[in-house]
């Protein structure tokens, strides 16, 4: 099998979906309700239908009238749900309103039962009390009608120069009588310095501190890979490592990322390195709403990991 379809719900910028399409696979419909995603979504997949509004208010008939298949055509519904009240950054608030939003996403895979789920979380919920959280998900995707599988996996053993463990759900539907897997590694992790390898070919400007601020001498005395505390906590990539999770807002955790030797913060070309993304890649609106669709999203070569996977070891078996 060299081509699928695919739903993508919470779609972001296209990270996920951008995977897929590498993977062989066609997006038939994404989900989004972010502006600034909708508009980065579009810029990069002008062909694909894009629902820009709250799952909530989609239902199943307006899918299958905006994608033309009926339930059981579908190859993939994937999603990757909002995560900030899992996430051990935040509060982790067990009732934060944001965690039910998974049950939107049963409600879609209920009414189309496509052959296949890949669902995207944070390592968070399965940590403390939000492993009663990651339960309950894992009940209500099985009721569906799906044999799933739940791991963890490290993006950067998958040709992402990044430290990003997620927690990958692999469901296929009962009647294939096909076991749900995930992929094993691909790669050795990719470095900094490889991943930013030829990077000063490409015309950007590139952010500087003044020398003479508190901030500008603080950090030239730190080494690569340490860190120090001033009005934010900033920490150097290090050259001969991967980096570290990179979150919304261009920072991993309480650090905010910096060069690993010259003096200032990562450009935007060198998140979407850090990122998996294409230089190709188009990011809508200023430097901020960039690195915000980065870390909020899938890294693209991760998920085509996940993809090429599930297209040679399950998709290929599954009754058509």
């Amino acid at each position: 099998m060299t081509t699928f379809t695919v739903i993508s719900t919470f779609s972001g910028g296209g990270g996920s979906s951008l995977g897929y399409t590498l993977a062989g696979g066609k997006i038939l419909l994404a989900v989004e309700w972010d502006d600034n995603a909708v508009a980065t979504y579009r810029a990069n997949f002008p062909s694909t239908d894009v629902y820009h509004g709250d799952i909530a208010q989609l239902s199943v008939e307006k899918i299958m009238q905006r994608t033309g298949i009926r339930p059981g055509e579908l190859d993939i519904l994937d999603g990757s749900p909002p995560c900030q009240g899992f996430s051990t950054q935040g509060k982790r608030q067990i009732g934060d309103p944001r965690n039910q939003l998974f049950r939107e996403y049963c409600r879609i895979l209920r009414g189309l039962q496509p052959r296949m789920l890949v669902m995207e979380n944070v390592s968070g919920m399965v940590k403390g009390k939000m492993r009663l959280l990651f339960a309950d998900i894992l009940r209500e995707l099985k009721s569906c009608g799906y044999d799933v599988k739940a791991k963890l996996l490290n993006s950067m053993y998958y040709n992402v120069p990044q430290s990003r463990q997620r927690m990958i759900f692999v469901g296929v539907r009962n009647e294939m009588g096909i076991a749900p897997s995930h992929p094993s590694p691909r790669s050795n992790p990719i470095t900094v310095r490889q991943a930013f390898h030829g990077l000063s070919d490409i015309p950007e400007e590139r952010p500087q501190l003044s020398p003479d601020s508190k901030t500008s001498q603080q950090m030239l005395a730190v080494a690569p890979g340490m860190h120090c505390k001033f009005h934010f906590s900033h920490k150097r990539l290090h050259w001969d490592r991967p980096a570290p999770t990179i979150d919304k807002g261009g920072g991993s955790g309480a650090y905010h990322v910096w060069h690993p030797k010259e003096h200032r913060p990562i450009t935007v070309s060198e998140y979407k390195r850090l990122g998996s993304f294409p230089d190709s890649f188009v990011f809508i609106g200023k430097v901020n709403d960039a690195v915000d669709r980065i870390g909020n999203s899938v890294p693209p070569n991760f998920m085509r990991a996940i993809a090429e996977h599930v297209r040679d070891n399950i998709l290929v078996r599954c009754p058509r």
